[in-house]
């Protein structure tokens, strides 16, 4: 309801408690919408927030890297009054620590010979689902920052190249979500097998394990959680060369523009054909047993330096 600084001046008690900010986003790297107010005061809410903490964690080297140089642009702006070393403060007590993965995520499941995909959508594809298929997920909030156009551009130069695909189209939809998700159910009505949101987290996670690649397509992501569970599950992840995902994932599985994405989708699509095993990444080093003792050690050492600092 209210950025730190505030908080910790409305409740003085609060002042002198040790406390770990975590930006899981931040304002200075956020798509701008055409239908949002424009204001500077949520970029510099995360200033007074990052300055109020004694500990600032990131999800992602990027949205650190965004919100500090952000902020460095940012009080270049103002005429004067601006105190020295803000930005350097900031940087100087922050770490990057990733949301970590379920441990689940990581326990194998036996083969789903009984999967036939049965929760798929009334309208969509309901022919068999062959093994030479590339089947494509999707999943993110139908809304403007996830790249609605990109994907329609994607799934028409699959398409025009006539690749053998189908697709899972998932995530909540909103009363203002882009036209193109519309477009894409009225042009891939026959591609589509899974549609909307999976209320099942079983049915979901099933779901991703009868698919061979997760595509993202998003303009606004800072770690991506839902890539990479969908990649600790067996797919292969094809990401936009951009944002938090060049320091999650190597070159060959980013793109770089519709076009590239097509042509790398291509290419997957004949190893499935071939019976071939496409890249699969292995996330354990981000699952919460290997962040635990990091988090620990993080929270630890700010406890013990904010104590021993009021003393």
């Amino acid at each position: 309801m209210t950025d730190l600084s505030a908080l910790r001046g409305l409740v003085p008690e609060l002042a002198g408690i040790p406390t770990v900010v975590y930006f899981h986003e931040n304002q200075f790297a956020y798509p701008v919408s055409t239908d949002a107010y424009q204001s500077i005061e949520p970029q510099l809410l995360n200033i007074y927030t990052a300055l109020a903490g004694d500990l600032v964690l990131f999800n992602s080297e990027f949205n650190r890297r965004t919100l500090i140089e952000g902020a460095v642009t940012l009080l270049k702006r103002f005429p004067d009054c601006v105190p020295t070393g803000i930005c350097e403060e900031v940087q100087n007590k922050s770490k990057v620590l990733p949301v970590p993965l379920e441990g689940a995520l990581f326990v194998k499941k036996s083969a789903q010979t009984n999967f036939c995909w049965d929760h798929r959508w009334g309208q969509g594809y309901q022919e068999e689902v062959t093994e030479d298929t590339l089947i494509i997920s999707w999943a993110a909030r139908w809304e403007y920052d996830k790249g609605a156009d990109r994907l329609l551009q994607i799934l028409q130069g699959l398409k025009e190249k006539k690749v053998k695909f189908l697709l899972n189209l998932m995530g909540q939809s909103f009363r203002n979500s882009p036209e193109e998700f519309k477009q894409i159910k009225q042009e891939f009505c026959q591609n589509l097998l899974v549609v909307g949101y999976v209320e099942s987290e079983h049915l979901y996670r099933q779901t991703l394990r009868g698919s061979h690649v997760f595509l993202s397509t998003a303009y606004h992501e800072f770690q991506g959680l839902a890539v990479m569970e969908a990649a600790a599950m067996g797919c292969t992840p094809l990401v936009p060369d951009e944002q938090c995902y060049p320091e999650f994932y190597p070159e060959q599985l980013r793109y770089l523009g519709v076009r590239n994405a097509v042509t790398k989708l291509e290419s997957m699509a004949k190893r499935v054909q071939c019976a071939e095993t496409l890249v699969k990444l292995d996330f354990h080093n981000i699952s919460w047993e290997s962040y635990k003792d990091k988090y620990f050690c993080a929270l630890s050492r700010c406890i013990s330096d904010t104590v021993g600092y009021c003393k």
